[in-house]
């Protein structure tokens, strides 16, 4: 790994850091995952730094989580947090940004719409195959409505897909090595 490299993965892992200041959106009275922008670093770090380099961007950011920094929306912090039931969701972010950029790096000629359908796979299906069992067995909520309730958190992921899209594309044309 360069230096290059390093500085990469600690860069994602600051810009996940730094979308965590925009404040999430709790739904009252309910232990449920909050509505944040971190999502996007998780889509940005696959789809510009690829699946190595993204992984471990969101690897790095994880283990400053559980080390008690308070990096997520809303100053959380903790290892506590990764066992509530957001956890699922959080500890699929490096799998994710390894996933979309996978998927991108063995696709070079993939345009606009195929690169979207990648960051929707790591960035929602995976993400959410992963956090809604955990979210159904820690909530005690079951699968079915965990299901129910994560629907109201798909159109806020569909925009982050096409912002991290176009994000994404537009860095790789300005900067095709990156």
């Amino acid at each position: 790994m360069t230096t290059k490299d390093i500085v990469y993965i600690a860069l994602f892992a600051a810009l996940t850091a730094a979308l965590g200041l925009m404040p999430p959106i709790h739904f009252a009275g309910a232990a449920l995952p909050p509505i944040t922008a971190q999502s996007l670093g998780v889509m940005l770090a696959g789809a510009v730094l690829g699946a190595k380099r993204g992984g471990f961007a969101l690897l790095l950011f994880i283990a400053l989580v559980a080390v008690g920094l308070p990096l997520l929306s809303g100053g959380r912090g903790g290892f506590g947090v990764l066992l509530g039931t957001s956890g699922g969701f959080l500890l699929a972010w490096p799998f994710c940004a390894a996933l979309i950029g996978y998927l991108i790096e063995n696709d070079s000629a993939a345009g606009t719409v195929k690169t979207g359908v990648y960051v929707a796979l790591g960035g929602i299906a995976l993400m959410y195959a992963a956090g809604i069992p955990w979210m159904a067995f820690i909530g005690k909520l079951g699968l079915g409505k965990s299901l129910s309730i994560m629907v109201a958190y798909v159109p806020g992921d569909l925009v982050k897909v096409v912002l991290a899209t176009l994000i994404a594309r537009g860095l790789r044309r300005a900067y095709p090595n990156l």
